[in-house]
C-alpha cells in the first residue's frame, strides 16, 4: 500500500500542551484541524513510524477521518506519495572550458540529477547547426560554457545560435577580478552573448576601452583566479539557473517572462546578469534585455545620381 510522508522541507511540531503545528518548506508555521484524531496518530501516519505493510482496521472509528487529514496535507504539497524527482533528471548538460569551473559545474549539475557530457567548440557548433530535435533526449539539453578569462572575439558566436535550436544556452567568464554570469538563453528572442556586449558598451562611457580591453589591447592577466569557495559559488550560480530553465520547460510558463524557477521576487533568470566579485564572493544582478535586429542602412546612391532626383524630373 503506497502510503504519503511529509514533503521534503516540511515538519510537523508538536508543541507541548497545544495541537501539533505545520511547519512548510517556505518556513510558515500553519495549526492543524485534527478533528478527533490525536496528534501522535497523525504524526505516525506522516513520518512514517507505522509498519510499512500495515493495513488499516476496518474497526478503527477514526481511520477515516485521518485519512482526509492526510489528503488535506497532500493537495496542499506537505505530503507526497512518491520521491519527488530531481530538479535536472532527465536533462543532458553539455560542459566545455576552464576546469578550475567546469569540474564544480558538473558536480554541482549532476548532483541534482543531470547527465553531464563533455563536448567541445567544434561540438556546439554543430549543435548550434542540427535541426531542431535532432538527435537530442526528450529531456531537454543545455550547454554551459565556462571561462576564467575574457572572452575572445567571436568564441561565443556560433553557441549564440543554439536557442534557435531550442537548446539552453548557459555561459561565465572573467574580467580581472570580476566573473560575470550572463543570462541563460533557451529560446528565440533570449538574451545572448552579443546582446550582453552590446548592452554593456552602451552602459559605459569608457565603451572605447571595454571593447579594446575584450579584443585584447591589455597587459597580461594578473588574477585573481577562482579559489575553491569562489569557483562553488559560481557553479551553484549556474545550477540555480539550469534548474529555473528546467522548471519553467517542465510547467505552463516556458516563455520569456518565465525562468524563475518558482522564486517569489528577483530577476528571471533569462533576463538576470550577474556580476561576482571574486575578493569577497560578492554578486550582484543586472536586469538586461535582447537587442532587436536593426533595419540595414540605405544603399549608397550611384555616383552622379541627384539625391531626390526621380524619373518624373526626365526632359526629352
Amino acid at each position: 500500500m503506497t502510503r504519503s510522508r511529509l514533503a521534503p522541507g516540511t515538519g510537523i511540531v508538536t508543541v507541548p500542551g497545544a495541537a501539533p503545528v505545520l511547519r512548510t518548506s517556505g518556513g510558515e508555521f500553519l495549526r492543524i484541524d485534527t478533528g478527533g484524531v490525536t496528534g501522535e496518530a497523525l504524526v505516525r501516519r506522516l513520518a512514517g513510524e507505522e509498519v510499512p505493510d500495515e493495513e488499516p482496521s476496518d474497526e478503527e472509528p477514526l481511520t477515516a477521518e485521518l485519512g482526509r487529514i492526510v489528503q488535506a496535507f497532500e493537495d496542499g504539497g506537505h505530503a507526497v506519495s512518491v520521491p519527488p524527482r530531481a530538479p535536472l533528471a532527465g536533462r543532458t548538460v553539455h560542459v566545455l572550458g576552464d576546469p578550475v569551473l567546469t569540474g564544480p559545474v558538473t558536480r554541482c549539475a549532476g548532483a541534482e540529477g543531470a547527465e553531464v557530457r563533455r563536448i567541445t567548440p567544434d561540438q556546439v557548433a554543430e549543435l548550434a547547426q542540427a535541426a531542431p530535435g535532432h538527435g537530442r533526449p526528450e529531456g531537454g539539453v543545455a550547454v554551459v560554457w565556462c571561462l576564467d578569462s575574457p572572452v575572445p572575439e567571436g568564441l561565443w558566436d556560433a553557441a549564440d545560435r543554439l536557442p534557435g535550436r531550442r537548446i539552453a544556452w548557459l555561459r561565465c567568464h572573467r574580467e580581472g577580478s570580476h566573473g560575470w554570469i550572463e543570462p541563460l538563453a533557451a529560446t528565440p528572442g533570449d538574451v545572448t552573448s552579443r546582446h550582453v556586449r552590446l548592452r554593456r558598451l552602451a552602459a559605459t562611457p569608457a565603451h572605447r576601452e571595454l571593447a579594446a580591453y575584450w579584443a585584447g589591447h591589455r597587459t597580461p592577466d594578473t588574477g585573481p583566479h577562482p579559489t575553491e569557495a569562489s569557483a562553488a559559488l559560481i557553479a551553484a550560480l549556474l545550477t540555480a539557473d539550469l534548474i529555473a530553465w528546467a522548471g519553467a520547460g517542465a510547467g505552463a510558463g516556458a516563455g520569456a517572462g518565465a525562468g524563475t524557477g518558482g522564486q517569489p521576487s528577483g530577476l528571471p533568470a533569462r533576463r538576470r546578469l550577474r556580476r561576482i566579485d571574486l575578493r569577497d564572493l560578492t554578486f550582484t544582478e543586472h536586469p538586461v534585455l535582447p537587442v532587436p535586429d536593426v533595419a540595414p542602412l540605405p544603399a549608397p546612391a550611384p555616383v552622379g545620381t541627384r539625391a531626390g532626383a526621380g524619373a518624373a524630373e526626365a526632359r526629352p
